[in-house]
């Protein structure tokens, strides 16, 4: 038969590594609910146009601009 102090740290034991089997399977689903979130494309908070001016960098400014003489 197995003592009183063997089972009791058995019991810590699998207390530990059931903790650290719950801990990557939260961390995975929250991941999986982003990435869901993400492939909705009703869930980005802009619209196409908004993309548009967030990926085209800025214009330059013509030539002239700022020195108040003609082109």
């Amino acid at each position: 038969m197995l003592g009183p102090e063997l089972l009791e740290r058995m019991t810590a034991r699998r207390a530990e590594l059931d903790e650290l089997e719950e801990n990557p399977a939260v961390q995975l689903a929250k991941v999986r609910a982003e990435r869901d979130e993400l492939a909705s494309p009703g869930s980005l908070p802009w619209t196409r146009s908004a993309w548009a001016r967030w990926t085209t960098p800025p214009r330059s400014p013509p030539a002239n601009s700022g020195t108040g003489e003609p082109g």
